[in-house]
């Protein structure tokens, strides 16, 4: 069954207009001109058709690869919400993963939220590529913008500080 790399990319929305994905690898060119492009893959485990994370990559046309950074789905809660509603535990072939066996009309990777994952390739993208997102980037979504709390009020209290 096929992975529907196009469709899961296509859920993270990256900001780079000029992109493409090729099997199950995205390719980018996210500054016009420059030499180095990014290339996203899915990683494997150690079982049969089942991944677990992301390998994000920065290639230079002539020397290669030049750098590249492993995102695992676990470490960035891609399946936290599906795999504690399905009560799925650590140490699992399905925790944190998913396969290319999936439910008539739904893609391999449902339930995944991709916020973690996101934010992560901006993070390490922005030393390789910088300005890359703020110059091609999308509005982002309601509720992704950080909102400042008000400081609580100042009191004094009878207990030493520390």
């Amino acid at each position: 069954m096929p992975l529907q790399a196009a469709e899961f990319f296509a859920e993270l929305c990256l900001p780079f207009h000029d992109h493409t994905v090729v099997g199950n690898a995205y390719f980018a060119v996210p500054v016009p001109g420059a030499p180095l492009r990014l290339r996203i893959d899915f990683t494997r485990t150690i079982h049969a058709d089942t991944y677990g994370g992301l390998r994000v990559a920065v290639v230079h046309p002539d020397r290669g690869e030049i750098d590249a950074v492993a995102l695992s789905f676990v470490d960035h809660g891609t399946f936290h919400r599906r795999d504690e509603a399905t009560d799925t535990r650590p140490n699992t072939k399905q925790y944190g993963t998913f396969d290319t066996y999936h439910r008539p009309g739904q893609p391999p990777w449902e339930g995944a939220v991709t916020t973690g994952l996101r934010d992560a390739i901006e993070q390490y993208t922005a030393v390789w590529f910088p300005g890359a997102w703020t110059a091609s980037a999308p509005s982002r979504a309601a509720g992704r913008t950080a909102h400042k709390a008000p400081a609580p009020p100042a009191t004094r209290s009878g207990g030493r500080a520390r």
